[in-house]
């Protein structure tokens, strides 16, 4: 199957063809571990995994190498350090647990590695070692520099000018720089920070120089895929290629360049800085699903900007609603190959909408169907396509039961209610099993008579 992909360093859609078809790799920009993920964050997350499962579907599960990053030494975790008192290891440690759990509830699968920062330290002296020689870095005042000057086509990503380069680039005027546009590869640590010997001093990494070792320690240097967000597009991802070239001599570092597009909040990017912004933890907390969640991050085109609200969240739970409906009561066979217009939506730049509508398309074919094994041959078409989308992962019976929130009755509870309204109905005691119907519904419990007996959901 032909795959066609978006290039940000094109500007156009192009024919996906590996480097290697027997070790498809991919490289994504994770999180910098300071604080809890907000939706935002998740966007990437949820859009590049089912990027790695079309992969996947495509070239085999063995032969994908997916590398996310986890960023834990950086200014923002040294100064969430500061302000809470708490040590740095303990912020670190602690919020990729909670990384790792919120982006497992939005049914994420694991990457195939994992690179952290601190773990990579030799391979990023030994980079920027070889700028330094190849003339593309200097050292000066404890700092090193990439010198932008020396990469005669810098800029290529982003398509910025000189001007809007500068003001990107510089944080705060620094007089050890030779150019306004030069960037920090390499910066001193106090006595009070975390540091490294180096052959510049003792000191920290740049962020933009993480990434580039961590991808050529375990993707080459040059790879298929690069992923991120938009707001990723300049510096860092100008940088990291500017970086990675320069160090290798090669003409590219991957071969194509995927960025999703900001979440917003009344036409605004979400972000903490702009304190419009609520975590995955919090939607979690609130009950809301995290497959719900994963549902509303995919109804839009990766690329374009995307408005979640809870609202939002709330209509896509129906939607899954519907979808495990329709699976309710179906034997339905995992292993069948995913519907063939569902993968044709996806290979044509991650068209996860088109995809979506054709679950809904599958799901009303199954509700008319009359056959049970035309139902069964729909519904192992319907898993398969969910499983390419992360989605429709639960059992349906447990969907629609839920986990019982704090006070709630248990799912014991409620089947003995069940039976003994089966038990009233049955010795014609109506008022006693409307009676049982109606306690349960003031619980959150609905209750659906069918010819396979009664069957019972939480409401949400």
């Amino acid at each position: 199957m032909d795959l066609q992909f978006h290039n940000t360093l094109t500007r156009r859609k192009e024919r996906f063809q590996p480097l290697d078809p027997q070790n498809v790799r991919v490289y994504v920009c994770g999180p910098t571990v300071y604080d809890f993920a907000h939706i935002g964050n998740a966007r990437p997350v949820v859009v590049f995994d089912v990027l790695f499962r079309l992969l996947r579907d495509v070239y085999g599960a063995r032969q994908v190498t997916y590398a996310r990053n986890i960023t834990d030494v950086d200014d923002k975790i040294l100064q969430a350090a500061k302000d809470s008192g708490e040590l740095i290891e303990q912020i670190t440690r602690r919020t990729t647990e909670a990384y790792h759990d919120d982006m497992a509830a939005l049914g994420a699968l694991p990457p195939t590695v994992e690179p952290r920062a601190t773990q990579h330290i030799f391979q990023m002296v030994a980079m920027i070692q070889a700028l330094i020689d190849k003339g593309h870095a200097y050292a000066a005042d404890g700092h090193v520099l990439f010198a932008v000057p020396s990469m005669a086509d810098y800029g290529q990503l982003s398509r910025l000018d000189r001007e809007a380069l500068i003001a990107g680039a510089r944080v705060d005027v620094a007089p050890y720089k030779k150019d306004p546009a030069d960037f920090v590869l390499w910066k001193p640590s106090t006595p009070e920070q975390p540091g490294w010997e180096s052959p510049w001093g003792r000191g920290r990494p740049g962020w933009h120089i993480e990434c580039s070792a961590m991808a050529l320690e375990h993707l080459g240097e040059v790879f298929d895929i690069h992923g991120g967000g938009l707001d990723l597009v300049f510096p860092h991802h100008e940088n990291e290629i500017a970086q990675s070239r320069c160090a290798h001599g090669t003409a590219e570092m991957a071969r194509l360049w995927m960025h999703n597009g900001y979440v917003v909040v009344n036409g605004e990017k979400m972000a903490k800085s702009a304190g419009n912004f609520f975590t995955v933890r919090q939607l979690l907390e609130e009950g809301l699903r995290g497959e719900a969640i994963r549902l509303a991050l995919l109804s839009g085109h990766y690329r374009a900007p995307l408005d979640i609200t809870r609202e939002k969240i709330a209509e896509c739970k129906g939607q899954l609603d519907r979808l495990y409906g329709a699976l309710r009561g179906v034997d339905a066979d995992r292993r069948t190959a995913p519907p063939a217009k569902l993968l044709e939506a996806l290979a044509d730049d991650l068209n996860t909408p088109l995809a979506l509508a054709e679950l809904h398309d599958i799901a009303s074919a199954m509700n008319k169907a009359k056959d049970e094994e035309k139902r069964e041959a729909l519904a192992g078409g319907l898993l398969a396509g969910g499983a390419l989308l992360g989605l429709l992962q639960d059992d349906p019976d447990a969907w629609f039961k839920g986990a019982a929130a704090a006070g709630a009755l248990s799912a014991d509870a409620i089947e003995a209610m069940i039976a003994a309204r089966i038990e009233a109905r049955k010795t014609k005691n109506f008022p006693e099993a409307d009676r049982i119907r109606d306690d349960l519904l003031a619980q959150g419990i609905t209750l659906e008579d069918g010819p396979g007996g009664t069957i019972w959901r939480r409401a949400d």
